[in-house]
């Protein structure tokens, strides 16, 4: 019988020594749903691509110029709301439940106040961001509309993971997993109707006349961002109505407190300038990207998606690593959040090495279910061979990472992937893309990438990640 997360953290809080058998169970039934979630997610991103792919690839380009912009904007609210959700496993590791309950009250007031903020801020700037890229002007209008809607539901996207990274922290990875799937189908629903025009359609041998806006890009952001909003009201619904030590009905204030705001500093302002430095830089590399061409640009944003297939099941694994190891030092077990640590890093870079294979012998396949532009799909497959041998080391970064921010070391991954993106990445990129083209780019994230598993691997035996301790 697998444990369920509370009980391991009881046994852990008693000193009792747990079994790798028991471990490595719980780590495989938290990883699993988060996995499959993580892939929902990707999958809503392979829906809007091959939805506007088939449009041509002047769609599929005007939303690649501001996809890494929507990623800074994102990667960064993001950090800030998993500094949260790491208070929440650590305080539910040490029994304090009612601390853990105060910080989900002040993590839904912080989410609507800095949410509408940096809607409004990203509204703001929509109409001058591509030309700030460099975008063709026949790119511009599309990409504006594209990223205008998509600020708009900043609220809702956080809502919906910080709420859910909140669920996997009391070791229920299902229901947020089965909420993006909900919300994968809305998306599907959505866009079908908001992206094609009304159109004759044939279903089961009838003619039938299907009903739709027509909007192209700006219809492909707002099905994501409606299916967003009913994803992040669900999850708030859960934490709302449903029993359990997250429940808001129990007990507790909404005062803000000084040890929130403490340990919302500490972890949360390294976790959201790692992902302010690493979307940054994205920015840089489509900046680069930019000036090759608009098959280029479509190729490198593909690509960008297609890999996502790849590395999405280390980031599952991450969810689970950064509950179960954020568990371990809330009960003042290290050698539990070291096991935790080893076991989740080893699994998601056999599992990433598994998807590199694959990546690389259906490179042409994955390329031509976004587009079927033949340059488009031979130089995103090209470039895709080329990332496929990085994954086992970019699982390696991506686990290790969250088995530190979960023991509150969110410092140590910002300097890592600093040194990494911008010393190695960048500096590769700009060398090698004026001979190479997209080849050269995609070539020094290989690079890269696999320096910066290094990295972490390193960084993660020395050990010293673990005396950041318990949060206040």
């Amino acid at each position: 019988m697998t444990l369920s997360l509370e009980q391991l953290s009881a046994r852990m809080r008693q000193g009792e020594d747990i079994p790798l058998s028991d471990t490595a169970r719980i780590a495989l039934a938290l990883s699993i749903p988060s996995i499959l979630e993580q892939l929902v997610v990707t999958a809503m991103e392979y829906i809007d691509a091959a939805m506007v792919g088939h449009i041509g690839a002047a769609a599929t380009a005007s939303i690649g110029i501001v996809s890494s912009s929507t990623w800074l904007l994102h990667g960064m609210l993001a950090g800030l709301c998993m500094a949260f959700s790491i208070q929440v496993a650590q305080y539910l590791g040490a029994d304090r439940q009612q601390d853990a309950r105060g910080v989900l009250r002040q993590s839904m007031l912080f989410n609507l106040v800095v949410g509408l903020a940096a809607a409004a801020f990203g509204v703001g700037i929509s109409q001058f961001l591509p030309g700030w890229l460099g975008a063709d002007a026949a790119l511009q209008a599309n990409a504006s509309a594209y990223f205008a809607i998509w600020s708009a539901s900043l609220p809702f996207v956080m809502a919906m993971g910080t709420y859910a990274a909140m669920l996997r922290s009391t070791g229920d990875a299902l229901t947020p997993g089965l909420i993006s799937v909900f919300t994968c189908v809305l998306d599907i629903i959505f866009n079908f109707f908001l992206i094609n025009p009304t159109r004759e359609m044939t279903v089961f041998g009838q003619n039938l006349t299907v009903w739709g806006l027509g909007w192209g890009v700006p219809g492909a952001a707002l099905g994501t961002a409606l299916a967003n909003a009913v994803g992040g009201t669900l999850a708030l619904g859960v934490l709302l109505l449903r029993d359990g030590p997250l429940c808001i009905r129990k007990p507790g204030a909404w005062r803000i407190t000084r040890a929130c705001l403490h340990n919302v500093w500490k972890v949360g302002a390294p976790l959201a300038a790692e992902r302010a430095a690493l979307s940054s830089a994205q920015v840089l590399l489509v900046r680069i990207v930019s000036v090759l061409g608009t098959t280029a640009i479509a190729a490198n944003s593909l690509g960008v998606s297609a890999e996502s297939l790849c590395y999405m099941a280390g980031y599952g694994i991450q969810d689970a690593a950064l509950a179960l190891v954020g568990q371990a030092v809330g009960a003042n077990r290290r050698d539990m959040a070291k096991r935790f640590a080893w076991l989740c890093t080893a699994m998601g870079m056999g599992i990433m090495a598994l998807t590199g294979v694959g990546l690389y012998v259906f490179a042409p396949q994955l390329m031509g279910i976004f587009t079927a532009d033949a340059a488009v799909i031979a130089l995103g497959a090209r470039v895709l061979r080329i990332e496929a041998f990085a994954e086992p080391m970019f699982g390696a970064s991506i686990v290790a990472s969250g088995s530190m921010q979960g023991a509150g070391d969110s410092t140590g991954c910002f300097v890592l992937n600093l040194i990494s993106m911008w010393g190695v990445r960048l500096t590769l990129a700009v060398l090698l893309a004026p001979r190479f083209g997209l080849v050269g780019v995609w070539a020094a994230m290989c690079a890269e990438l696999c320096t910066r598993g290094a990295l972490f691997l390193l960084r993660m035996a020395r050990g010293r990640w673990l005396d950041k301790g318990a949060l206040a």
